[in-house]
């Protein structure tokens, strides 16, 4: 085991002389680290050391280089001596600025909503924790996420920053000069669904919740492979094309998303499944429709007061009514005004593949009714 530790501390350490262009500072780092095995996150890795927890986000875009490095040091205690190069964290997390609605919902999950202190993007966070302490006067609205308030991001002394990082995005401006934490939350560039969920063990870190997330993490995991194995045992094997087109483009899950990943393991045949990405990719309707014009199955997500119908959807674009799943009325539709599927999903996608079993194979499921999708109304 001693050995395996080792093995496990020496290729991070090599990974961090890359990323740091091979400075000695980082030969500081103690011996004798445990290793937090990860199972299925292939951008994350945790070494916890007597003082420290280190922590490695790998670059999803290039992985051959690290995206950061954290040093997650308890705040009730002195910081560390002789500390390798990396971003020092201070936990758990007090006073957090979050820009995104997952996390926000991550952190109550976590049973740490009350250290939301501040969010970018107020309109999209529907939880009644945030909604409140807006009200209240507890939770700052700092704006728009790309462009936030950064005097009032100042004002909160936040102990950290979470946000979702994007490719060649150059840095994060004066966010990343506050000499705040910025915490990249790269979980969405997993390319499997219990990888994404594997990164409430760090954020469990984060937040002083370790065997919370620790435990939420290991019930999510046996019921999704619960939901695999029984997926596994269907007959058939229909086909299926997901979403909708915005504007000019149709934004493709890749085959190697979260996506992709989620219809194979509900026995599904997703027509896109070739596509070696683990993003979207923007097509034009006439290559959609060559792909997926006889689709069994076709599941669609939009936002909306009213849950959407097949009159309307035609009447949004009427070349949608020469889908196959248009005329055997096959459509399935999450309408994210009233459903919280970008909330919930990411981190349980246990649920969300038991909607998709339920659909495809519903006599798998007898009794569950699905909590994201239903069928279109006429």
């Amino acid at each position: 085991m001693k050995q395996i530790l080792l093995s496990a501390h020496i290729v991070i350490m090599v990974l961090l002389l890359s990323a740091c262009g091979g400075r000695s500072k980082t030969s500081s780092v103690q011996e004798g680290g445990d290793t937090l095995k990860m199972k299925y996150a292939t951008n994350l890795s945790v070494v916890k050391f007597p003082d420290y927890t280190l922590v490695v986000v790998r670059n999803p875009w290039d992985t051959l280089k690290i995206l950061h490095t954290y040093l997650l040091t308890d705040k009730t205690r002195p910081v560390p001596e002789n500390l390798p190069e990396g971003t020092v964290v201070r936990v758990p997390l007090e006073r957090a600025v979050v820009y995104s609605v997952v996390h926000g919902s991550v952190l109550k999950e976590l049973g740490c909503a009350e250290s939301i202190k501040g969010v970018c993007n107020l309109e999209y966070f529907k939880m009644p924790e945030v909604q409140e302490g807006y009200q209240k006067g507890t939770v700052v609205d700092c704006g728009n996420g790309m462009s936030p308030d950064i005097e009032k991001i100042i004002d909160l002394h936040p102990d950290a920053i979470m946000l979702s990082p994007f490719e060649n995005s150059g840095g994060y401006g004066r966010v990343g000069k506050l000499g705040v934490p910025v915490i990249e939350c790269a979980d969405y560039m997993e390319t499997s669904p219990l990888g994404r969920a594997e990164w409430l063990r760090f954020y469990g870190l984060l937040v002083g919740q370790e065997q919370k997330g620790e435990a939420l993490f290991a019930q999510i995991e046996k019921e999704y492979l619960s939901v695999k194995a029984l997926a596994a045992k269907a007959v058939s094997h229909p086909t299926v094309l997901s979403d909708l087109k915005y504007g000019s483009a149709w934004y493709i899950a890749g085959g190697k998303s979260t996506t992709g990943r989620l219809y194979a393991d509900a026995g599904a045949n997703y027509v896109f499944a070739e596509l070696p990405n683990s993003g979207s990719v923007p097509m034009a309707f006439e290559t959609v429709f060559d792909k997926g014009e006889n689709a069994d199955f076709w599941l669609i997500k939009y936002n909306q007061p009213n849950d959407k119908t097949y009159r309307e959807l035609q009447k949004d674009y009427a070349l949608y009514a020469r889908f196959k799943a248009f005329r055997t009325r096959q459509i399935y539709g999450c309408n994210t005004n009233r459903i919280p599927f970008y909330e919930e999903s990411p981190f349980h996608p246990e649920i969300l593949l038991k909607d998709m079993v339920k659909i495809f194979h519903p006599e798998l499921l007898e009794g569950y009714e699905p909590k994201y999708f239903s069928k279109l109304a006429e």
